[in-house]
Formats: C-alpha cells, structure tokens, sequence
C-alpha cells in the first residue's frame, strides 16, 4: 500500500485526494497546506493526518507526495521531496520560471526517484485512443495536428496576475498533449495573442485569446487555439491528418440525446469544465503513477516531459510579445 502526502487542499488538492483514497494501491495518510482550516476539512473527509511540509517531508512511512500548491512552490518541492526519498507526482507546470525548472531537472537527476508531472489529458481515454490509433499506424505518418481548447469562462483577474500568463497557466496543457501526439518538441514556435474577452487581463498584461503554431524539424506542423471564453462550455477537441487519413477525439457532451424535429436538429452541449470533463482521467493518471512506482517502471510523464512543456510556453511568450518565430534551442 503506498502511503501519500498530498501538499495542497484546494480545488485540484480535492481532486487527487479522492483519486489517492479511491485507488486500491494507496492511502491518503496526510494533508497539508499553509490555510489550516482547508488541509483539516479534506483530512477529515478522508481520515488522513494533518501535517506541515517538514514533517511530510521526515516521516519515513510516507512513500509519495502529491503537490497541488501554487506554481511557484513546485521546483522546491520536487527538490525536498526527492531529497527526502520519496516518490513525487507533481501538478503542472514544473515552475512559472523556466530556468528554475531546468534547475530542479538538474537537481533531481540521477535520484533513481519517480517524479511525475501532473498532465492529466495524455490518460484522457479518448486522446489515448487517437494516439494509440496513429501509432499503430492508422492514418500513415502525421502531418498536421489541430488542438482546440477553450474554457467556459475565464479565472478571476487575481488569478491571473500570478498565473504565470495563459500559455504557462492554459496551454501548457496542449503544448504537453502536442509533444505526446507527435512524438517529439517542435523546432520552432510562433504565437499571437489578444485580449479580447476581459480588458483587465489585458490590463493585468496577459491575454486571453491565442493561437500557436508550432513547426517541426521533418516539415510537420500543428496549430493550437486557445480562448479564456466559450459560451457553449468546455471545448476540448483534437484532430489530426495523416498520410492516409484523419484521426479526431470530439468533445464529451452533457448528454447524447440527438432532437430531430421540422425545426432543425439539436443536440446537448459539452461538459462545463475540466472537473466534470476530465476526471476519468485524473484517475488513470494516478494509477499509472501508483504502478510506476510500485513496479519500478519509469513514470509516464516525466519531469523533463515537463521542462520541455514550460520551455515551449517560454518560447511562445517572447513570440507573441515580438511577433516572429521563437526557435526552442534558442531559450
């Protein structure tokens, strides 16, 4: 049974509690987090001890950690987490710094410790199908990737000012589902980006709305779009061309019922949010992380995986800011 600390108590904290104490291999054992009250509620519902992070860290009957804080907690914590010989499944992204999370990569190299990075879409059943499609040789070879993803509604402003920006916060998500697809980081990648939904993220120097085009070294390309607002709700779709055919993963719809009537055809909308849409998929993650370790197989989302995902968000900030092209090798 594999004892875990979960570090952090809000929304997703909740999230991976329920999918620690649900798992047959694993026991939620402490909760921790800098709002008491918070690491006491979700330690209750679940019988596990409130600890701070110092004693997580010195109690040796705990074998995992689960870091769900803020972002710019991660790297510190990988660090102490491996140090103190335990196995970390970490939220994304590694840091809101790329050359703190290059650091961190550096740091926990040659540890022998799993160290997962918490990109919950690769273990979404339908994603997984497309690429297990593509490499199985379905479609051919691929040559151009489109990810849609759009939010309902965007975070409050607050939020944004310590997000880190949309292409670290946001897409980071599908500059990590890119890599899975196509089986490599692009050579290059241009951004634009605007403020179109809230002038206040504007104002707050982000933006909300933006595409990505990400170029790859053998001639491929793919296209993301993100927006902070779609009326309609969640929209996660990916579609992908290959040499000999198409693969697409539609959205998850709130139900299927299909209405045909004189006036038309109408169908349900897609799920609101990520929660409702995606937490199939926090549970396989979690399973897959639970078998790593248990097994002593290597991690399927690794901290470099990781790396490679914030150096791309990296590149497409300084793109969206210059309008030109950001090469990878060049950050």
């Amino acid at each position: 049974m594999l004892k875990v600390g979960l570090i952090g108590a809000g929304r997703i904290g909740n999230v991976h509690a329920k999918a620690i104490s649900l798992h047959p291999g694993s026991e939620l054992a402490s909760v921790s987090d800098v709002f008491g009250e918070a690491a006491e509620k979700l330690a209750a519902q679940y019988g596990a001890k409130v600890l701070g992070i110092d004693a997580v860290m010195a109690d040796r009957s705990i074998d995992a950690v689960l870091i769900a804080t803020s972002t710019d907690t991660h790297s510190a914590l990988i660090e102490a987490a491996v140090a103190a010989g335990k196995a970390v499944l970490c939220e994304k992204p590694v840091d809101l710094s790329l050359e703190r999370a290059q650091a961190c990569l550096k740091k926990v190299a040659g540890s022998g410790l799993p160290v997962m990075i918490g990109f919950n879409r690769r273990f979404d059943p339908n994603f997984g199908a497309l690429k297990g499609a593509l490499d199985g040789g379905e479609i051919g070879k691929s040559e151009l990737l489109s990810i849609t993803s759009f939010d309902p509604a965007p975070p409050p402003v607050s939020y944004i000012k310590v997000s880190g920006g949309l292409f670290r916060d946001m897409m980071i998500h599908d500059f990590d589902m890119a890599n899975f697809i196509m089986g490599d980081a692009p050579l290059s990648v241009l951004a634009v980006g605007s403020s179109l939904v809230d002038p206040e993220i504007g104002a707050a120097g982000d933006v909300d709305t933006a595409v990505v085009t990400l170029a790859y070294a053998d001639g491929r390309i793919a296209v993301i779009k993100n927006s902070r607002r779609a009326a309609y709700g969640y929209d996660q779709r990916i579609e992908l061309l290959g040499s000999k055919g198409l693969l697409q993963a539609h959205n998850m719809l709130e139900n299927t019922v299909v209405k045909s009537t004189v006036d038309g055809v109408t169908a349900a909308k897609p799920t609101y949010f990520f929660l409702e849409r995606y937490m199939p998929a926090y549970a396989a993650e979690w399973d897959a992380f639970v078998k790593a370790v248990v097994n002593g197989t290597p991690v399927p989302v690794s901290l470099e995986d990781g790396v490679k995902a914030l150096a791309m968000a990296e590149a497409a900030t300084r793109s969206a800011r210059s309008g030109l092209p950001v090469r990878l090798d060049a950050i």
